[in-house]
C-alpha cells in the first residue's frame, strides 16, 4: 500500500492537495474531542505514504463527524450509515488486499474508497461511537444473507436493551428494523464489551470479544493511526 514519492508534476499536485487538507483537518481536530485529525493526517502519510486525493475521503469524515456532533441518535445513524453506503464501493478482499479475508480500518477503507460488508460495519461503529453513541447500543453482527447465500456484516442499534435492533447494511439504503429483514439470519455479534451468538431467535452472551483476533488486530492497527481507543 505505500506510494513511492517522486517528484513529477503529478506528485506536486497531490502534496499540495494533501496540506491543504492537512490544514483543513487541523482546524476541525478541536471540535470532535479525543480525536486528532492532525495527528492521524500525520500518521496516515507516515504509515501508508502520500495520499493524495484519497485525503478528501478523510476530510469528508471529519465533516461528518463535527457536523453531527451534539445530533440526535437517529440523525446519526442515518448520515453515518449513508456517509460510508456512499463514500465506499463495493469490492472483496481479494482485490482489494490481496487476502481472503482482511478487516481495514475506517483509514484504510476510504483511502481505497472501498471495502467489503465488515469494513463497512467497522467504519459505522467507530464513527457512532466518536459522535456519542454507547457501545452498548452497537454490535457488529455477523449473518448470513440468505438471498445472496453467503455469510455477511451488519451493524445492529439497540435504542434499548431489550429493543429490536435497527440494521444499518450495504446492501441496502434504509435502516430498518431487524424484524424486517427477513433476509437476514444472525449468527454472532460483537463490539467492544463483548461477544453474543444467536440462538432461537435470542442472543446469548458469549464471553469478551478479545477471542476474535481480528478485532484485536484492528484495534491495533487503528491506534498505529492516531486513535487512542479504549475498548
Amino acid at each position: 500500500m505505500r506510494i513511492s514519492s517522486s517528484r513529477t508534476s503529478t506528485t506536486v499536485h497531490w502534496r499540495r492537495a494533501a496540506l491543504a487538507t492537512l490544514a483543513c483537518l487541523t482546524l476541525l481536530s478541536g471540535a470532535l474531542g479525543a480525536w486528532d485529525f492532525a495527528e492521524i493526517g500525520r500518521r496516515i502519510e507516515r504509515l501508508y505514504g502520500p495520499q493524495g486525493d484519497n485525503l478528501r475521503r478523510i476530510d469528508a469524515w471529519q465533516r461528518l463527524l463535527a457536523e453531527q456532533a451534539g445530533g440526535s441518535e437517529a440523525a446519526q445513524l442515518t448520515a453515518v450509515n449513508r456517509f460510508f453506503n456512499t463514500q465506499l464501493r463495493f469490492s472483496d478482499d481479494q482485490r482489494i488486499w490481496r487476502q481472503v479475508d482482511y478487516w481495514a480500518t475506517p483509514v484504510e477503507s476510504l483511502l481505497k474508497g472501498a471495502g467489503d460488508c465488515e469494513d463497512y460495519a467497522i467504519g459505522k461503529y467507530f464513527s457512532l461511537r466518536e459522535l456519542g453513541v454507547p457501545a452498548d447500543k452497537l454490535r457488529i453482527t455477523y449473518v448470513k444473507a440468505l438471498r445472496l447465500n453467503q455469510a455477511h456484516m451488519v451493524l445492529t442499534y439497540y435504542e434499548k436493551p431489550d429493543a429490536v435492533p435497527l440494521v444499518l447494511d450495504n446492501l441496502i439504503g434504509s435502516i430498518l428494523p431487524a424484524s424486517q429483514r427477513n433476509d437476514l439470519l444472525p449468527v454472532y455479534a460483537f463490539n467492544g464489551e463483548g461477544l453474543w451468538l444467536a440462538s432461537g431467535g435470542k442472543s446469548k452472551p458469549a464471553g469478551d470479544s478479545k477471542r476474535l483476533s481480528r478485532w484485536q488486530d484492528l484495534l491495533k492497527k487503528m491506534k498505529a493511526e492516531g486513535f487512542p481507543l479504549s475498548e
